[in-house]
């Protein structure tokens, strides 16, 4: 009896556990996915700026105020680096996980300084930047 209830406690011990390592698991995917898609429209947002479309609207002052080709070369740039990591997260590469965190931050704080040219683009970039970090720090590798 003393026996069925020691590995009734551990077997309810360890659901929560699995489920929980399960959603991060598949949080880190996630996120990768994000980060290949968001660093490939990055490279065209990029592109786009360069080009000096008519994708983005005229800034009056801005205090962070920067040549549109200049921010187009700073998204073409952080984009290629965010797409290579969120193809490492899903091939499962060790360096990509703190890359990954270090590059949504910066991302996070590139969209915050283009928020002028594309606010609601931005604001979705930024919330998505928040979630790959949390996936990417709440991931915990498995012991060997």
């Amino acid at each position: 009896m003393a026996q069925h209830a020691a590995h009734q406690t551990e077997s309810t011990r360890t659901a929560p556990t699995a489920r929980r390592e399960g959603w991060v698991t598949g949080g880190v995917t996630f996120a990768g996915v994000l980060m290949l898609c968001g660093g490939v429209l990055a490279v065209l947002q990029g592109i786009a700026a360069i080009a000096e479309d008519d994708v983005y609207a005229s800034v009056g002052a801005y205090v962070y105020e920067l040549d549109l080709t200049g921010w187009g070369w700073i998204h073409l740039v952080v984009g290629v680096l965010v797409a290579v990591t969120g193809w490492g997260l899903l091939m499962g590469a060790a360096w990509a996980r703190f890359a990954g965190i270090t590059l949504a931050a910066l991302s996070l704080v590139l969209q915050f300084l283009f928020l002028p040219y594309q606010p609601v683009w931005s604001v979705v970039l930024m919330a998505i930047d928040v979630f790959v970090i949390w996936a990417l720090a709440s991931w915990r590798e498995a012991p060997r």
